[in-house]
């Protein structure tokens, strides 16, 4: 992963965001916006202590599998004890955009984001102006209502 560490540090310096993130390390897990990913530890846990739960969120699968979710831009860290509550990994994780199918619309100083794949849609990312974001949340939340299983339906022959 060094290249995709040094890619990143490139986008960072590019945008002048070093003093905010900091420096990236080679052992920074790097978690996209609203996606997952997989951290194996060396062995079991028992306890896990996210530093910011905005940033991201952690769920145990298993004994020694975290599923790591980027849920807001920003930088974290998590702590994974043992039994003992000695430290298994202190992990710092970067949550970042994906932007290879991303758009941004910007209207002056508004901007409206749309996920491209192949394609565009709206897309409810921190960041966009309000009545956009609100607009498509609700829209978001509304599908989601629609493909919820309808109560009382399960179970009955």
């Amino acid at each position: 992963m060094p290249v995709k560490v040094s890619l990143f540090r490139g986008v960072i310096a590019g945008l002048g965001l070093v003093g905010l993130v900091g420096e990236v390390n080679a052992g920074d897990l790097i978690v996209r916006y609203d996606q997952s990913q997989l951290l194996r530890l060396p062995r079991p846990i028992t306890e896990v202590i996210i530093g910011n739960p905005s940033i991201a969120d952690v769920a145990v699968q298993g004994g020694n599998l975290l599923v790591v979710t980027g849920k807001s831009f920003g930088v974290t860290n998590i702590i994974a004890l043992d039994a003992d509550r000695n430290i298994i990994q202190d992990q710092r994780v970067i949550v970042d955009q994906d932007d290879r199918r991303t758009v941004a619309l910007y209207k002056g100083s508004q901007r409206e984001t749309f996920t491209c794949a192949p394609v565009c849609t709206p897309a409810v990312i921190i960041g966009d102006d309000p009545k956009f974001f609100d607009s498509v949340a609700k829209a978001a939340q509304a599908k989601r209502g629609a493909s919820a299983p309808a109560r009382g339906l399960q179970g009955a022959e």
